[in-house]
């Protein structure tokens, strides 16, 4: 095929010659981008014509030989135009018209599937997570100020860790392809899965200094050092962190489907980031992640919630709580019922309800406790609201709390 087109360009004038070299370049290009032949021979002619060369090829149609689409580790770019799946799934998810589905089908397309980062959707996955994680947790963090760390990460990791974002995959009816390739659909989710007895890839430490002692992870540290959820960094992570990567690139480890999925997921958020803006962002955001209904009230596990609830009246200046029984029933029966709650001072800090006084006063003092941690201002204003030319709010600053009780 290039000869055919040298041998057709070499007829022109020598003042094409700088021309035609353009030309060769731009279809060695089109190769190297792996597109079809077809829509290589397309791009070269139409290069010729922007530049208003008359050709005189003959009349017989120039034949390319098909693609060998199976020698690819994913699909071309070109065929995510001719995917069907990969349209439904942009109409289902409403997304931007301006976000091409070349790039949603990248966003499909496993490191593990694929090893060029070109192709694969590893630089967009990295993009997403720094978003999930920024706009996770300023809503978490400005609606309930009070909020201990270790409740924070468990709600991140509600909203969007990786197995809520599995679900999420399969909630957007994205389907696993068997096996990766140049000749699968698009529109189909692919990795290479693990072997039988073969372990995930993991991160080679956490980056502590002092980690070669031995000493213990505190909670203040993970906020520097570990994920959003406050666990040590995995191979999810390792885009942003390359030094804790202990694979070699040369050898392309599988992938288990939900880490596969979690990285289409915020490979859409991101794309989605890129093409339509920080507006379109947030609000994608918030239609598919912070719309789950999540109780913040049932992450909290207290294990002496009496004490706990003493140092905190310590802490912030108020009396030391004291337990009043307000109201009892059936004390005598096998099933009584007494009401306890607990005060500090003339202010009554909460109320419960037990099959006995102790099991009232625990479950007053642990009403209290979250009562105090789950505060929420009545309005609630975050920090990407007030960022950019297209900021919709005056910045107004958050509460800022003095942190959680330490025992």
């Amino acid at each position: 095929m290039l000869s055919r087109v040298r041998g057709g360009i070499q007829g022109f004038d020598e003042g094409f010659t700088d021309i035609a070299k353009e030309c060769t370049t731009l279809y060695q290009r089109a190769l190297s981008i792996r597109l079809r032949p077809t829509d290589a021979g397309l791009a070269s002619s139409q290069a010729i014509q922007e530049n208003n060369i008359e050709t005189s090829f003959e009349d017989e149609e120039v034949a390319v030989p098909p693609a060998d689409l199976t020698s690819l580790p994913s699909p071309p770019p070109s065929a995510a135009l001719k995917s069907a799946k990969l349209s439904a799934l942009h109409a289902r998810l409403a997304l931007p018209s301006r976000l091409p589905l070349q790039t949603l089908a990248r966003t499909l397309v496993d490191p593990s599937a694929d090893p060029s980062d070109d192709f694969n959707n590893a630089s967009l996955a990295s993009l997403g997570n720094v978003l999930l994680g920024y706009y996770g947790s300023e809503a978490i963090i400005c609606r309930y100020p009070r909020v201990p760390l270790t409740v924070l990460y468990a709600a991140m990791f509600a909203y969007v860790g990786p197995k809520t974002l599995a679900s999420i995959t399969s909630e957007w009816g994205v389907e696993v392809a068997a096996e990766p390739g140049g000749e699968v659909d698009p529109g189909l989710l692919q990795l290479k899965r693990l072997k039988p007895g073969e372990q995930p890839v993991k991160g080679g430490g956490s980056g502590r200094p002092n980690e070669k002692y031995g000493w213990r992870r505190g909670m203040s540290s993970r906020i520097v050092y570990d994920d959003h959820f406050g666990d040590v960094k995995t191979s999810l992570d390792i885009q942003e962190r390359p030094e804790l990567g202990a694979a070699s690139k040369e050898e392309v480890p599988g992938a288990t489907v939900e880490a596969a999925c979690t990285g289409f997921v915020r490979s859409v958020m991101a794309a989605v980031y890129l093409h339509a803006g920080r507006p379109a962002a947030k609000a994608f955001f918030q239609q598919h992640f912070l719309s789950r209904q999540l109780d913040m009230s049932a992450l909290f596990d207290f294990k002496e919630p009496t004490r706990d609830l003493s140092r905190l009246c310590a802490k912030e200046g108020f009396e030391s709580p004291i337990a009043r029984r307000l109201s009892e029933t059936g004390r005598n029966s096998r099933h009584p019922v007494f009401v306890v709650g607990v005060f500090s001072g003339v202010d009554k800090l909460g109320e419960a309800a037990g099959g006995s006084l102790d099991e009232a006063r625990t479950r007053a003092a642990v009403a209290a406790l979250k009562g105090w941690y789950l505060y929420s201002p009545l309005e609630v204003n975050v920090p990407s609201d007030t960022e950019g030319p297209d900021a919709i709010k005056d910045w107004k600053p958050v509460m800022i709390d003095g942190g959680e009780v330490v025992v």
